[in-house]
């Protein structure tokens, strides 16, 4: 029973690392003054995010780090990279030491190479730790890295609201110290011959799931009414408070329902340990590329207009409402992440093909980039801010267990790394496309051709962005539903074996 309990704990670690290490997503909130003290263009500033994403170029490192030193090492070093790559840069923008652009850049990037590191950490827990329940442990918890902008919203509210660079500092500090907590349940891992896999205990785990998942909504709905308020620093502390027992109270959780049952059987129905592909074997198929590109043209969009958010908001006149326009991405993406777990919840009543619920929560995309194109309202940004984060954080969480159920679960460490590439390229590609777009018109309406720092004002800044976005965002649809066509019938073969091995249990 130990064993049992452990893994809960390793699972509630994975939540505080997945919820604090999310940094790319709060950007935006510090992007402004980024630009305006190094004195760049929208087009360099530009490269700075993609930089971040470029970082994940790198993420299959993580995984060959996993093959040679234990998993405390390499959670520690992906702590000490991002340590270094967001510390550096904080200590530049308040003038402590002087670095020039391109060390920005490779900043940037060891940043993003950092996130890569913590989630293929807290992939390969979930995995080893709920060989039975592994989507929902997966989507619990990538869920949570949804709610790490509106964290730290409300953790730099609590120090100093005036100070946009504040956050940078907090990138810096916050997920070394998270990793070092985590370490003490990590480090007691239980053995892999003491996790129960009969069905009873599949059951019995997908209760605490449930009220896991419930637990989650309650803390979404809580950062999503309380980070985008404007409060003073002690409020703000308060909120943030709350915020944190919210994240510490699934430690109970597990205990409590264990406590009324202590026998267990050993028959695992689920996918067969081993059952894997090779790196070749995956880029030689269809499949991944048809999944590759609904990525590409989904989430990947999702993830770049995030970056560029700030902007957005700056340029429709509404630079007040950025933290607001962050916690909202960041709320909703969260919400998206946790529906992600649903088609888990409902397979005995409602079965479908997980990928054919990838391609439903792509459709989201496109529709709200035809609201942002067709509206510069305030109302109009909100809802296309929303449904993208939503949209997106169904895809960043339901990728993971689609990569496993589609190429194999004991490769997915280096498979998942391989797929995300995508990211770096699409960042680099779509946020140039926005930077042109909106240096174009900066240019046109300053008429200052050498001025620093461009701003542009008004719809036009965007307009064509979204245009083209939503067109792509179309593409992907059209992959990932021919992607759900090809795997429909394995999933559906997959689906009837393990019902009839339920039933003969």
């Amino acid at each position: 029973m130990a064993g049992q309990s452990r893994k809960w704990m390793i699972l509630v670690a994975t939540i505080w690392i997945q919820a604090f290490t999310g940094t790319n997503f709060d950007f935006s909130d510090y992007s402004s003054s980024l630009k305006s003290s190094l004195n760049i263009s929208q087009v360099q500033l530009n490269y700075l995010a993609t930089a971040s994403d470029i970082g994940k170029l790198f993420g299959w490192s993580s995984g060959l780090a996993l093959m040679y030193f234990p998993l405390s090492l390499v959670l520690l070093v992906a702590s000490f990279m991002g340590l270094v790559g967001y510390g550096l840069q904080w200590l530049a923008i308040q003038d402590i030491i002087t670095l020039p652009y391109p060390m920005f850049f490779l900043l940037c990037l060891l940043s993003g190479c950092s996130i890569c590191w913590f989630n293929t950490v807290c992939f390969v827990l979930c995995i080893r730790n709920f060989p039975v329940n592994r989507p929902l442990a997966l989507s619990l918890t990538v869920s949570f890295n949804g709610v790490s902008a509106a964290l730290y919203t409300l953790a730099a509210n609590s120090i100093d609201p005036s100070s946009d660079t504040l956050y940078l500092l907090l990138n810096a500090l916050v997920p070394l110290l998270t990793s070092l907590v985590a370490l003490v349940p990590i480090l007691l891992q239980p053995p892999l011959n003491s996790l129960s896999r009969s069905p009873e205990a599949a059951r019995r785990n997908s209760v605490i799931f449930l009220i896991l998942n419930f637990l989650a909504i309650f803390t979404g709905t809580y950062l999503l009414l309380f980070a985008s308020s404007n409060s003073d620093e002690a409020t703000s502390r308060l909120y943030f408070g709350g915020a944190i027992f919210l994240l510490v109270s699934p430690l109970c959780i597990p205990g409590t329902i264990y406590a009324r049952d202590w026998f267990h059987q050993a028959i695992h129905y689920s996918f067969r340990n081993g059952d894997g592909h090779s790196l070749l074997v995956v880029v030689k198929r269809l499949d991944f590329w048809l999944y590759y590109v609904a990525y590409f043209c989904g989430g990947t969009i999702g993830l770049v207009y995030s970056n560029n958010l700030g902007q957005i908001a700056q340029s429709l006149g509404q630079s007040s409402s950025i933290s607001t326009l962050v916690t909202l991405y960041s709320a909703f993406s969260f919400f998206g992440r946790l529906l992600s777990a649903v088609p888990d919840y409902i397979r005995n009543k409602f079965y479908f093909a997980r990928t054919g619920w990838l391609a439903i929560a792509l459709v989201p995309t496109p529709v709200a980039f035809i609201v942002l194109a067709a509206s510069d309202s305030a109302a109009a940004l909100n809802t296309g801010t929303a449904l993208i984060g939503l949209s997106s954080g169904f895809i960043f969480a339901a990728a993971v267990a689609v990569t496993s159920e589609l190429f194999g679960p004991n490769s997915v460490s280096v498979n998942h790394n391989i797929l995300i590439t995508n990211i770096p390229i699409g960042s680099l590609l779509y946020g140039f496309l926005a930077a042109l777009v909106y240096d174009m018109h900066a240019q046109s309406t300053s008429g200052d051709m050498m001025a620093d720092s461009l701003v542009c004002m008004g719809r036009k800044c965007y307009f064509w962005t979204f245009v083209w976005w939503g067109g792509v965002s179309v593409v992907g649809l059209a992959s990932s539903v021919l992607l759900f066509l090809r795997t429909k019938y394995a999933y559906d073969h997959f689906e009837r074996h393990r019902i009839s091995a339920s039933s003969l249990s």
